[in-house]
């Protein structure tokens, strides 16, 4: 289980987000406050939204309507200077770690670092290793990704994520095709980096497994619109026909005539 959250006000408060692609709409008027300190996972199906909203949440991506808040300062109403800043708060771990596969992995992780900081040399080098003690992966600064099994890669997208000492730390799908051990231990790194780092952390992921390990709450994404939403333990035991078929990697009842 990952870290109690630590205070009441939210860190970001999502306000009837809205987004559409075209003729489709992929968010529909999602409302969600993310408190600080806490550990939230988006679950969902494919297509249901979960990738797009993250990247609301970061700014890269910009809302038809509604507003995104952080730390009281709205993301589409923000300057680009304020943007800038905010931005800097955040630490992305991508899928497959989207790492720099010219780059060793020291070099990876000390980008960010060289890139908007003035440390010298070895202040970055100290950082780099406390960063890999962290997710575990001490000795591989020399390494490149094409050295690395896939757990590893993203292990140092971790290490990368979190170079700059952020507040909130975004996962996108980190364990899509690994193995359960694997699996066990992005877990392990994820919960490891709320409770060393004091981060609020959100995640999103299609693992239920994965989920339950490192959620203090789970919100569950369904064409677009958030379903469900509860502490892991009261997710996990719902009576409600569709997260019980999510849960237990079956066809919900309302979905099955469409097959």
């Amino acid at each position: 289980m990952a870290t109690s959250v630590a205070a009441t006000a939210p860190k970001i408060r999502v306000v009837g987000l809205t987004k559409s692609f075209g003729d489709r709409r992929v968010l529909e008027g999602i409302d969600l406050d993310i408190m600080s300190g806490e550990s939230l996972v988006v679950v969902g199906g494919s297509g249901a939204g979960k990738t797009v909203f993250l990247k609301h949440l970061i700014g890269l991506l910009e809302p038809d309507s509604g507003h995104v808040v952080v730390d009281g300062v709205d993301l589409s109403q923000a300057s680009p200077a304020q943007a800038l800043e905010l931005r800097k708060r955040f630490g992305m771990s991508f899928q497959e770690g989207a790492l720099f596969d010219s780059m060793t992995v020291f070099d990876n992780i000390a980008f960010p670092i060289r890139r908007h900081t003035s440390r010298s040399p070895a202040e970055v080098a100290e950082r780099v290793r406390e960063c890999l003690a962290t997710v575990r992966l001490e000795g591989v600064e020399r390494k490149h990704p094409a050295e690395l099994s896939g757990g590893m890669k993203r292990r140092v997208g971790f290490a990368r994520a979190i170079a700059l000492e952020p507040e909130i730390l975004l996962f996108d799908e980190p364990t899509t095709g690994l193995d359960p051990i694997n699996t066990a231990a992005i877990a392990k790194v994820i919960n490891r980096l709320g409770a060393r780092e004091g981060v609020t952390s959100v995640t999103i992921t299609h693992d239920m497994t994965l989920a339950l390990r490192i959620a203090d709450r789970v919100a569950m994404l369904r064409a677009g619109r958030i379903i469900a939403l509860d502490s892991a333990q009261r997710f996990a035991a719902t009576a409600d026909p569709y997260v019980r078929a999510f849960l237990e990697g079956e066809v919900p009842v309302d979905e099955e005539e469409a097959l």
